[in-house]
């Protein structure tokens, strides 16, 4: 994962303990409807005001989007996702290579993760669930460091969802 949020592994109300070392999973609960959340996550414009990114371009099934990192001392990575579902209001998906930082290695030989949101309507609300799997096909090398990055940076991220969809409804 980019550097989504550089934060610790603390666990928010309503996110999951890891499991493995393979998928990480986190949970929030949105006070605002399914729509919403939807839009807020799979238009490009506003997913990249919460995620801190530029991207250039909408999601598109089996197109890249990419764009540059503009969460503070990350500046200098491009973030590519490759979208891999568009099932509206419910789930959107798409593959990446995770904490791909040091711009002089070469990331293409790597099997990238994939990055699922999942929305469902609860309690006059969304809930949404963002996964990521697929850490065990990394590098030995550097799987530890992205599994740890990238699971302190969802935990920021489904809070940044949250604050977003709230602050700009």
């Amino acid at each position: 994962m980019q550097p989504q949020c550089c934060t610790s592994s603390t666990l928010h109300p309503g996110e999951k303990m890891n499991a493995n070392t393979d998928r990480i999973e986190k949970e929030i609960q949105i006070a605002a409807p399914v729509q919403r959340v939807w839009t807020a996550i799979t238009d490009h414009v506003q997913f990249s005001q919460w995620f801190r990114v530029n991207l250039e371009s909408p999601f598109r099934v089996g197109q890249t989007t990419a764009g540059q990192i503009t969460y503070p001392g990350y500046e200098h990575v491009r973030m590519e996702v490759i979208t891999t579902a568009i099932e509206p209001t419910s789930y959107f998906a798409f593959r990446w290579h995770p904490y791909a930082v040091e711009t002089d290695v070469d990331y293409s030989n790597e099997t990238p993760t994939l990055v699922e949101f999942r929305l469902e309507p609860k309690n006059a609300g969304t809930r949404v669930t963002v996964t990521e799997s697929g850490f065990d096909a990394l590098p030995a090398s550097r799987k530890d460091e992205a599994f740890r990055m990238n699971d302190g940076g969802w935990s920021a991220q489904i809070q940044n969802i949250a604050q977003y969809v709230e602050t700009h409804a």
